[in-house]
């Protein structure tokens, strides 16, 4: 599989990336998916068309399908920031990957927001990209301000 034909965007991160300015999902994903960590900073140093470049990539949880986000990342901030990623082991087992369970996270996101967390038949019906989306934006203990665009995009939320 390719790249795609345009940066892969969710309706809410559109304007919470204020065009490519912060990282979007699709290229979080491939991080993670790469053991890879950036800074803002360094995505920032990028040029726009790199940027919208790594945000074309694949976001299937098959690394063989695309094996060049890496290495397209490597050479873009060894030539524009001089630097090179950080390096870290993925998780063999994140939580989103689980389709018959709403991880802690995504229930705790619902409960601040003030929203019903979805079922476990919801959760199951999530592509996978999904599911890492939602789990993602529920890392963190506070209430995340792209969990309820999110939900609602997602249709999980009215």
């Amino acid at each position: 599989m390719g790249l795609n034909e345009a940066p892969l965007l969710f309706d809410f991160e559109v304007e919470s990336s204020e065009d490519l300015t912060y990282i979007p999902m699709a290229v979080r994903f491939n991080l993670d998916r790469f053991g890879l960590r950036i800074s803002l900073a360094q995505w920032q140093m990028l040029p726009h068309e790199d940027r919208k470049l790594l945000a074309r990539f694949p976001v299937e949880e098959d690394a063989a399908i695309e094996p060049n986000f890496d290495h397209a990342l490597f050479e873009m901030l060894r030539t524009h920031a001089n630097v090179e990623p950080d390096w870290f082991t993925p998780e063999d087992a994140p939580a989103w990957r689980r389709a018959d369970a709403v991880p802690d996270g995504v229930l705790q996101q619902s409960r601040l927001a003030g929203l019903h967390a979805p079922s476990a038949d919801q959760w199951s019906q999530l592509a996978p990209f999904k599911r890492y989306v939602l789990a993602k934006l529920s890392r963190k203990p506070e209430a995340n301000h792209d969990f309820v665009p999110a939900m609602r995009e997602f249709g999980l939320a009215g």
